[in-house]
C-alpha cells in the first residue's frame, strides 16, 4: 500500500512534510502550528500514519491527512 499526503502525493521514507492545520498533541502541552516542517519522516505499517521527530516531542506519529509533502 502507498502512503499519501493530504494532496494525494506519494510519501517515502526520508521525505520532508509540513503541517496544514494546527494540531493539539495528546499527552503533551505543546500545540503544533500550521506550517511546521518535519524532515526525514518514517513510514509505519499503517498507510494513514507517519512517524517524525520534533525538538519538543519525541516519537511523534501524525496522520497523513494533516500533512503535505514539500
Amino acid at each position: 500500500m502507498e502512503t499519501r499526503d493530504s494532496n494525494g502525493t506519494v510519501l517515502a521514507d526520508g521525505d520532508s512534510v509540513t503541517i496544514i492545520k494546527d494540531l493539539k498533541v495528546k499527552g503533551a502541552s505543546a500545540t503544533l502550528k500550521r506550517g511546521t516542517t518535519f524532515k526525514n519522516i518514517r513510514l509505519t505499517d499503517d498507510p494513514r500514519e507517519i512517524e517524525c521527530r520534533s525538538a519538543q516531542i519525541k516519537g511523534l506519529v501524525l496522520k497523513t491527512e494533516f500533512v503535505k509533502k514539500i
